[in-house]
């Protein structure tokens, strides 16, 4: 049996020793964002609410834009104060409601807390409080509630403020912020975390403080926002890389006109923190917060990252390439019908001002001309012709395309573990046995139409070869070198595709071309 895994690129190596320009410090963070939160905390009588921006557990998008920057450094900050530290999770009821997803991991935002949750816990930091926010009678978040209960979660549930946010007489008494439940946090850092934009951690700290303050308590609030890095240039590409990240909300960088009036310099801030400003002063005077610290948006936030850069130029590279991974990210949504074409239109205005476009990415040329090599070889049949492509640690580029046996996601990978292992293209790691059983498994049991081979059944197949074949074991022993690479498909990928490049931990972009199957051999 033939196994035809598509033609295998490969462009000389750009670094030699396969290792990718260091532009950050990890080290010099850890302790400079920590010391930072201490002085913070001292302002206070001893009690103070962080609002933390971006994700916790696993920061991809830092490590994507900041090379050298671990994406676990958040939370090994927070174990460092860990005997100071609570935190509290708050997810929004109509994120739940409508099944608003994490794409990094695949998840809808009330999955993604159950798994953010789990995973603090395994490293030492639980939560200590669940918030559902905004609540107005949302049925999915109802049973998210009674889940979190039965969990043995601490579970309080904020719901909408009437007039929230500008009537101030009503949010700033009784039956505003004085209706929600206090939540009882004795340590001195609360983090106030979540699953992403939009669940209500501000309103949650200000609700917590307007208790506090009857209480006779002087809590303080502060923000942990990594971007946009406020002591970076307004154009620098880490920078435009927020707006890229944020694109469907539409966030743009600004100078922090309260920063440059107050100290004379200029700062980095995004519109809705400027925008939001005057009024959260106004709030917290009403709730017994003079808020005398703050002259600016930009002092309410505590972020060291600029002055942990070490590499300015890979820095920059990193974002740029950042830019265009998050223009395939959001054309890929809309094919989904889950962003609107003007986020598409807007990321590439956000393109324009970075000076970046498409192919810009290495992997994307490679990978559309796989897929016209398919096409011409499939000449006289109908079917889909996909193309991806793999950039190596070491910068080589190797393509894949579909055929009736693998899926082209399947045929790249391969072809990436052969290359990095030092095995001839010609020589085939799946056997015709295991590669026949999955075929009668898929189109007789499953009653599918394709014989064609996915990446998760793929990796089934040659972890099974390994047993017997040297040469499968070893290229076994390569998949780890995949993680953090980059890939690029021109077809949607499948579920058992996508969950394959997920588990190997490839950075995967797509055309978002539609896939139907048309034939019996197409994939």
């Amino acid at each position: 049996m033939k196994h035809d895994m598509g033609n295998v690129l490969m462009q000389p190596a750009a670094k030699p020793n396969g290792k990718k320009a260091i532009g950050f410090d990890t080290a010099k963070y850890l302790r400079l964002q920590a010391d930072a939160i201490h002085e913070r905390c001292g302002r206070f009588d001893n009690k103070l609410y962080l609002e933390f921006g971006g994700k916790l557990c696993c920061d991809n998008h830092a490590a994507r834009v900041l090379p050298g920057y671990q994406p676990d450094a958040k939370v090994r900050m927070f174990r460092q104060l860990k005997k100071d530290l609570a935190i509290a999770y708050c997810i929004g009821a109509k994120d739940i409601e409508k099944g608003k997803m994490r794409y990094d991991f695949g998840l809808t935002y009330d999955q993604q807390a159950l798994k953010d949750i789990g995973d603090m816990k395994g490293l030492g930091i639980p939560v200590d409080a669940v918030v559902v926010t905004r609540f107005e009678g949302e049925g999915r978040a109802k049973k998210f509630v009674r889940l979190m209960e039965n969990l043995g979660m601490k579970v309080y549930v904020h719901t909408e403020i009437s007039g929230y946010p500008n009537d101030l007489d009503v949010i700033c008494s009784a039956k505003g912020y004085g209706a929600q439940p206090y939540v009882a946090l004795d340590k001195p850092l609360v983090v106030v975390t979540g699953p992403g934009p939009g669940s209500g951690k501000m309103a949650f700290c200000l609700a917590q403080i307007y208790h506090e303050h009857g209480r006779g308590v002087m809590s303080g609030f502060a923000k942990f926002e990594t971007f946009p890095i406020w002591d970076l240039p307004l154009e620098h590409p880490v920078n435009i890389a927020y707006e890229a990240a944020t694109a469907e909300m539409r966030d743009v960088n600004m100078i922090d006109p309260f920063h440059l009036k107050a100290y004379g310099r200029k700062a980095v801030n995004y519109n809705r923190d400027i925008e939001n400003f005057g009024l959260l002063l106004r709030i917290m005077e009403r709730i017994g917060w003079g808020g005398v610290f703050y002259k600016s948006p930009t002092d309410m936030g505590v972020n060291m990252a600029g002055s942990c850069i070490v590499n300015d130029r890979a820095v920059r590279d990193a974002a740029r390439q950042e830019i265009v991974r998050r223009f395939f990210m959001y054309k890929r949504e809309a094919f989904l019908g889950m962003e609107s074409p003007e986020t598409v239109e807007w990321m590439r205005s956000i393109m324009d001002k970075a000076g970046v476009k498409e192919d810009d990415r290495k992997v994307v040329g490679p990978a559309r001309l796989a897929a016209v090599q398919a096409r011409r070889k499939g000449k006289g049949n109908e079917g889909v012709y996909c193309g991806a492509a793999v950039e190596l640690p070491d910068g080589r580029i190797v393509t894949g395309k579909n055929s009736p046996l693998l899926h082209a996601e399947s045929a790249a990978v391969l072809n990436a573990v052969k290359v990095m292992a030092g095995i001839p293209d010609n020589i085939h790691l799946l056997p015709p046995s295991v590669i026949r059983s999955i075929n009668r498994l898929k189109t007789k049991t499953y009653g599918e139409k394709s014989e064609s081979i996915m990446l998760d059944e793929a990796l089934i197949a040659l972890a099974i070869s390994a047993s017997g074949n040297p040469m499968a074991e070893t290229c076994i022993g390569m998949l780890g070198r995949l993680r953090g690479c980059e890939m690029h498909t021109t077809h949607m990928p499948s579920a058992g595709d996508e969950g394959g490049l997920r588990k190997l931990g490839l950075n995967v972009t797509t055309d978002a071309l539609a896939g139907v199957l048309v034939n019996k051999n197409g994939s």
